[in-house]
């Protein structure tokens, strides 16, 4: 479909909304837990249930669209099942309930993104480096619940902060009732078994890598707003720096659909890898120096957005025809599923012995590790 007849706005606000959502769990998921009196490895543990879901699944909602279509439908009943399954995180607070609304609502919730990101491409056709140019509303989606939200925890107990992720999930769903089924049905490119792709030392690398990735992120979507609290940061001032990061990666999402074409997804892939292990060891080594902690959430362009609108790119290039569903679904399992749910567990266990440095210097030696593989097994594109 030519870019001129895509939807964007109807595709943007699905993405507004999916990430204002994330703009509420990320930074304060943590600090509400906190607040019920959790500990540190219980924070890490319902952090990974989160996460650990995505392992799952995706695969099965992705195998089921691959196969039946209707990419939308889907969509539409696991944001709405998103809904009503995470307002029962106001039924009761006990570390089991939670432990059970997280999981059911997550399977959900973690169904709709991968088929709504294949709907996107598909639009987009041979313009899919143009990804970027719809997928930032998602990033201006995070930094605006994160704003807010943030300002209000100055004035309100953070018993508010299920409120905030019920409102942005019910936009989810409305907004995904706008899109249509039609342009979901179109997958007319040959395609071989997904066991066959699976079987490419590329494609094992690049799971690999993105598998390293998220594992280097738990420390940071986990605790890096309790641990800039502990530092004595307020908490407006801990969204700012959140939505800084994200504001870094808006940037670079305008760029993308330039860079990609000119520098190749391999090396863009290799530049996040490096600028994200110095990252995470920045934030690890100084917590108290606020232009250092600037400086690495404008890396968040690095770690997250210049790695995920190139990571979007090679599983559409890689996975084609029926596989395309499979390929967004087993990007998401493996790394925001497998790797995030490591990553949040690591964290937990080791937060308060060994300590945040150590903490985030594992996240660091994960990311060098993606790097090295990428380095060696990482084809050109």
């Amino acid at each position: 479909m030519p870019l001129s007849k895509t939807p964007y706005w109807r595709l943007s606000g699905f993405y507004f909304f999916y990430f204002a959502s994330l703009g509420v769990l990320v930074p304060y998921w943590g600090l509400y837990l906190q607040w019920l009196d959790f500990s540190a490895r219980e924070i890490g543990e319902l952090t990974a249930i989160l996460l650990a879901t995505r392992i799952v699944a995706p695969n099965i909602w992705g195998w089921i669209a691959d196969h039946q279509g209707h990419r939308m439908r889907i969509v539409r009943f696991a944001s709405l099942a998103s809904v009503l399954s995470f307002a029962g995180i106001l039924i009761d607070q006990s570390y089991f309930w939670i432990a059970m609304v997280m999981l059911v609502f997550s399977f959900f919730w973690n169904a709709s993104l991968p088929q709504f990101e294949v709907t996107t491409l598909q639009y987009l056709g041979n313009n899919s480096h143009h990804y970027s140019k719809i997928r930032l509303w998602g990033s201006i989606g995070f930094i605006v619940i994160v704003a807010i939200v943030g300002q209000l925890l100055e004035f309100f107990e953070p018993s508010i902060i299920p409120y905030a992720v019920l409102i942005s999930m019910a936009g989810i769903w409305l907004i995904s009732l706008s899109v249509p089924e039609s342009a979901s049905r179109h997958l007319t490119i040959e395609h071989q078994p997904i066991t066959t792709v699976l079987k490419r030392p590329e494609v094992i690398a690049f799971l690999t890598i993105c598998f390293f990735v998220q594992i280097s992120h738990g420390p940071y979507y986990t605790f890096y707003s309790i641990y800039l609290e502990q530092h004595h940061y307020s908490r407006s001032l801990i969204g700012q720096l959140w939505a800084l990061g994200v504001i870094a990666e808006v940037i670079i999402f305008l760029m993308m659909h330039k860079w990609l074409p000119r520098f190749g997804i391999r090396t863009v892939l290799l530049v996040s890898l490096l600028l994200s292990t110095v990252r995470w060891l920045l934030i690890g080594f100084f917590p108290d120096k606020l232009p250092i902690l600037l400086l690495a959430q404008l890396f968040h362009a690095a770690s997250f957005g210049t790695f995920h609108a190139a990571a979007i790119a090679w599983v559409h290039q890689h996975f084609t025809g029926n596989n395309q569903g499979r390929g967004q679904a087993l990007y998401s399992s493996v790394s925001f599923g497998a790797g995030g749910a490591i990553g949040s567990l690591f964290s937990g266990y080791l937060w308060l012995s060994p300590g945040p440095t150590i903490t985030f210097s594992i996240a660091a030696l994960a990311s060098f590790i993606a790097w090295v593989i990428g380095m060696i097994w990482l084809k050109n594109n």
